[in-house]
């Protein structure tokens, strides 16, 4: 990594870790026995291990000035890799976590291994750690490719990449020494959130100093849809997480809203989260890796747009529908089931967009399981966003909410969706950065693709029965009046659902097993075989996207 950088560079390097270290030996020395002391020794040896790094690389010769004239990809490299590590770890603590409802015992009599404090761990480690990366990862890629622009620097992709697995480290570690803001998202404290947003500042001034330099005159519709996902995202983690911390030297700080207002700030955040970390910036991913792998031009490019601007503006204004019944006011929770029913119809757009776009390429689907998972991704899209507008009515809400059905709704979406199109990108991404014909074994990528989907239906189906029982036994009254179903009684109904649930997660958690070591024996093969003749290569940085519309 340091070996390409440019000296200015390394020495910009130097001077940003040695304040990390500053920071994190100042928290250590005020945190003390706090976690805070302990996340001081976390950044603190983070900064010296990479500063060890750029010292020994300190004296390497000055990069080729030819490398101006090819794209950047060594941190979507890492981004990738980092990616499927923090699936594997990410579902596993999923696993334990379901696993937990059926058989309560696994904790092992341990504080931290509680659910819960593992499943902050769990959600954080899949939406952040592995979504997170493979959004980082991913956008590097399509913006370079989009614009004929090479990154402007060498040092800003590193410092966001590295920067957010940091966070994202802190967080996990954090939750499970019981460290967070006691929100409905299980949110890290004070000092996480504010390296959090230096991050992320830096990362959006990369993606518009990227654009500014383009070649390309239009900007590809998957930058808009990235462009959106990192300028909101940012707004909401400020907003949601404002805050005054009770010391400099304690982890502790306290929200600066509270009661309905504080509810409505966080599903206010917590719907925009899933509007534009789990959709926008998927959608990006889609509108590029489909047709890419497709061979085919997207079908409607202006309906690509049009489903941009409704996505945007209509999901701003969906979040109160979680808070049906509630002391919030009534015309607000009505104009969030309003727009949540109207947001159906840019998000079908996509759906149908995606699916539309395969016309003429279904014998590819058929024949590659790279393109059936983005096709199976589409496919859930829709669903999951049809599930979302049904469940937001009132009469509905009140059947399916505080339920497993909202678990189900999330899941069918987390991997039917999320996980199932970026395993797909990464599939078709992999042998391009790598400068390979195909993965090391397409059958493995089959064997993925069935655990993945076998996963998703048996986790989702099972938590869809789990949730309607739920709501409907205790909802079941007697003819005196009273219920008819104890809330134990509906616990110990739930039993074989939680049992079909862990086994879901489970097939899916081998399946992310099986690509990351479909990924490394690419990897490891790419080092020791020399380089493919591969015309899928991704091509200098002054030829022109082939992509229609790029």
């Amino acid at each position: 990594m340091v070996s390409r950088l440019t000296v200015a560079e390394r020495q910009l390097a130097l001077v940003v870790l040695t304040i990390m270290a500053c920071c994190g030996l100042a928290l250590a020395v005020a945190g003390r026995a706090d976690p805070l002391g302990v996340h001081g020794f976390i950044i603190l040896g983070f900064s010296l291990s990479f500063i060890v790094v750029v010292i020994n690389r300190y004296y390497d010769p000055e990069p080729a000035p030819e490398r101006l004239l090819e794209y950047y990809d060594d941190p979507t490299k890492l981004g990738i890799v980092l990616t499927m590590a923090w699936a594997v770890v990410g579902m596993f603590v999923g696993v334990w976590v379901a696993a937990l409802l059926a058989w309560p015992d696994l904790t092992f009599d341990a504080a931290w291994a509680s659910f819960g404090r593992l499943r902050p761990v769990h959600t954080s480690g899949v939406i952040f750690g592995f979504g997170g990366n493979a959004l980082i990862a991913t956008s590097f890629h399509i913006l370079q490719r989009t614009s004929r622009a090479r990154l402007p620097d060498q040092f800003s992709p590193w410092f966001v990449l590295i920067g957010y697995n940091l966070f994202c480290i802190l967080a996990a570690t954090g939750y499970l020494m019981g460290v967070t803001q006691s929100k409905e998202y299980a949110e890290p404290e004070w000092y996480a959130d504010i390296w959090l947003v230096i991050v992320w500042v830096v990362y959006f001034l990369l993606y518009i100093r990227t654009l500014r330099r383009r070649q390309e005159p239009h900007i590809y519709v998957a930058n808009w849809y990235y462009m959106a996902f990192i300028l909101v995202v940012a707004i909401l983690h400020i907003v949601n997480n404002l805050a005054v911390p009770v010391s400099f030297g304690h982890a502790k700080s306290y929200s600066l809203f509270s009661g309905v207002q504080d509810a409505m700030t966080q599903w206010w955040y917590g719907h925009n989260a899933v509007a534009f970390f789990l959709t926008a910036g998927f959608l990006g991913m889609m509108y590029y890796y489909l047709p890419k792998r497709a061979e085919r031009p997207l079908f409607s490019y202006r309906l690509s747009i049009i489903s941009f601007w409704g996505i945007t503006f209509m999901y701003m204004w969906a979040g109160s529908h979680h808070l049906h019944y509630t002391a919030l006011p009534q015309w607000v929770q009505t104009l969030g089931m309003t727009f949540s029913i109207v947001l159906l119809v840019p998000s079908w757009a996509s759906a149908g967009n995606a699916l539309a776009t395969l016309n003429g390429a279904w014998h590819r689907v058929r024949d590659d399981a790279t393109l059936r998972f983005m096709m199976v991704a589409a496919v859930f899209y829709g669903l999951s966003t049809f599930e979302g507008s049904f469940m937001a009515i009132r009469a509905v809400n009140s059947l399916s909410h505080y339920t497993d059905w909202t678990v189900g709704h999330v899941h069918a979406g987390a991997l039917g969706w999320v996980a199932m199109i970026t395993f797909g990108s990464i599939y078709a991404l992999v042998p391009w950065m790598w400068k390979q014909e195909r993965m090391y074994s397409p059958k493995l990528v089959e064997v993925h693709f069935w655990l993945a989907l076998s996963g998703t239906i048996v986790y989702v189906f099972a938590m869809w029965n789990s949730g309607i029982i739920q709501g409907l036994m205790w909802r079941t009254y007697n003819d005196s009046g009273t219920l008819a179903y104890s809330f134990i009684d509906s616990v110990v109904a739930m039993h074989p659902y939680y049992i079909a649930r862990a086994f879901g997660g489970l097939l899916f958690l081998l399946g992310a097993i099986v690509g990351s070591y479909n990924l490394w024996m690419t990897i490891r093969l790419a080092r020791t075989s020399a380089v493919s003749d591969d015309s899928q290569a991704d091509v200098p940085v002054l030829q022109p996207a082939t992509q229609a519309g790029e």
